[in-house]
């Protein structure tokens, strides 16, 4: 790591609120019942494990009107600084959240999705082409879409979201 970017870490906020939102229409459709949510749980309980606070956890179903609905609650959240939707990534016509997602986004961060991918190869071969991830801003708020499945979130969240979120939210608050 260059010292510039050590310099950066080192400044940053070390506890960062955060946002789940997990994109499921069948965990959506079973959310009364007592089914396990471990994908959610991970997130919850590693971010949490790092010191970080989770302000909303909320599953919503695969459509377009209650993922920008999540979106704008996230958004509109006090001090709320990164929102965070697992699942609804993948090829099928239904997973439309980054879709979704996109055309709210102010800047994309390509980098995001590329590592990503770039992790998953070496875990799992070229099946990492199908795995779709996003991250960008919106009104110094740092958006991230992610694969539902735990493999998925593990890497997103261990290898990329702990290692840079608080990174870039010192860079959206010096704007």
């Amino acid at each position: 790591m260059s010292k510039t970017s050590q310099e950066h870490k080192s400044s940053s906020l070390k506890k960062l609120n955060f946002a789940i939102f997990i994109c499921s229409t069948s965990r959506y459709n079973q959310k009364n019942k007592k089914n396990k949510d471990i994908s959610g749980d991970f997130i919850q309980n590693t971010l949490s494990k790092a010191g970080h606070n989770i302000k909303l956890k909320k599953i919503i179903a695969d459509k377009k009107n209650l993922i920008i609905n999540a979106l704008k609650e996230g958004l509109n959240y006090p001090d709320l600084h990164v929102i965070i939707f697992s699942g609804g990534t993948g090829i099928n016509p239904t997973d439309i959240t980054i879709e979704t997602v996109t055309p709210h986004l102010k800047k994309i961060l390509p980098g995001f999705g590329e590592f990503f991918r770039q992790i998953s190869f070496k875990e799992i071969g070229t099946s990492a082409l199908l795995s779709r991830a996003l991250a960008g801003v919106i009104n110094k708020k740092l958006i991230y879409c992610i694969p539902g499945s735990p493999n998925a979130v593990r890497i997103a969240v261990e290898r990329l979201i702990l290692a840079e979120s608080a990174h870039i939210i010192k860079h959206l608050q010096e704007s």
